[in-house]
């Protein structure tokens, strides 16, 4: 027979065993690394972002994993678009970083996506972007009426269909009917710098918040001039920026530059994980992906990097995507004329 002291032991260690796997169950990124797969060069606007963010956000998830950085470069970030849908396992461990107008892309039916954007889990994006075109004042692109007026079609460096470079010179030339030769096929937008800089191009339209973060130099030596935004309303740092839908002619050119070019621009940096990838792991990523861009750690690297922050969460991205799929018929026909 028991002793009352024995019996509180054996009840004390009982009590002691149902416990025990409840706190001792370790987070599940503990002692994991997620890959942060970026669809473009080292050292452009998408790769700033995504080095940022990677560097922060495993103190904001739990078990507080490590974060690589890997860049997977083809086809504006088709590439990598399609090998997280296609390839990566659904466990929350790569997070994919593609460009935006790869969505459109999808909805006018470009060839070689293999993905559903529909499906993508998204996280979130770091913020709305804001297009502009700059030019190396060497081109003798120093102001809208200069390319307006152009006798002969001024050189637009780009990536590829989907990307912003690309995308906004097609639309540039069908909406406003300005004088654009497409030069296309570079890796990302710190190549099409580097060739505006050696004359091969005149320069190019991509996210401002891109533009003054790796064109910095350019623009603190007055070697290169922002002529143009493509926006909802002027940028607040681009007041006497001429804005493309002030000169659009009628209202079917102000559709083509809202649907084309405007929406896009607010989700052109989502990050996302594979379909398939268990709710609460991506619930654990959304509120990270928040939590790191309000965190001052973060914010000081970004302010020292001059690139902004107007988020989206991954619930509003899910949405503009939904959004796009739901374009009046005739407008799209032309949207996939303009972009083929």
């Amino acid at each position: 027979m028991f002793t009352f002291f024995g019996k509180f032991f054996l009840a004390l260690l009982f009590s002691l065993v149902l416990f025990v796997p409840a706190y001792a169950a370790a987070p599940y990124y503990e002692g994991k690394t997620i890959k942060l797969i970026v669809g473009f060069s080292a050292g452009g606007g998408f790769d700033t972002y995504s080095r940022l963010i990677g560097r922060h956000i495993g103190k904001h998830i739990p078990g507080s994993p490590s974060v690589v950085v890997e860049n997977m470069t083809g086809a504006a970030s088709l590439v990598a678009a399609n090998h997280v849908y296609k390839v990566a396992k659904p466990d929350g461990l790569t997070i994919l970083n593609f460009h935006g107008n790869q969505v459109i892309n999808q909805v006018i039916g470009k060839p070689g996506i293999a993905f559903d954007a529909r499906k993508f889990e998204y996280l979130g994006s770091p913020t709305q972007d804001n297009v502009a075109c700059a030019f190396t004042k060497a081109s003798g692109m120093t102001s809208f009426d200069a390319l307006k007026n152009s006798r002969t079609p001024v050189k637009f460096g780009g990536v590829a269909p989907g990307d912003t470079t690309y995308n906004t010179a097609k639309l540039l030339q069908a909406a406003l009917n300005l004088p654009i030769q497409l030069v296309a096929g570079y890796k990302g937008t710190a190549e099409v710098r580097l060739a505006a800089e050696s004359g091969e191009v005149a320069g190019g339209c991509w996210q401002w918040e891109s533009i003054k973060s790796i064109w910095r130099q350019g623009l603190e030596s007055d070697k290169v001039s922002v002529i143009l935004q493509v926006n909802p309303k002027p940028h607040p740092e681009l007041p006497k920026v001429a804005n493309a839908i002030d000169f659009a002619t009628n209202e079917n050119s102000r559709q083509l530059l809202k649907f084309a070019g405007h929406i896009p621009a607010a989700i052109t940096r989502p990050y996302a994980v594979a379909p398939g990838t268990a709710k609460d792991r991506v619930q654990i990523l959304r509120k990270a992906f928040v939590a790191v861009l309000k965190d001052p750690d973060f914010t000081a690297d970004a302010k020292k990097s001059k690139i902004d922050t107007d988020p989206l969460s991954g619930e509003e991205v899910e949405k503009i995507v939904a959004s796009l799929f739901k374009i009046e018929p005739k407008l799209l026909n032309q949207i996939k004329e303009i972009l083929k």
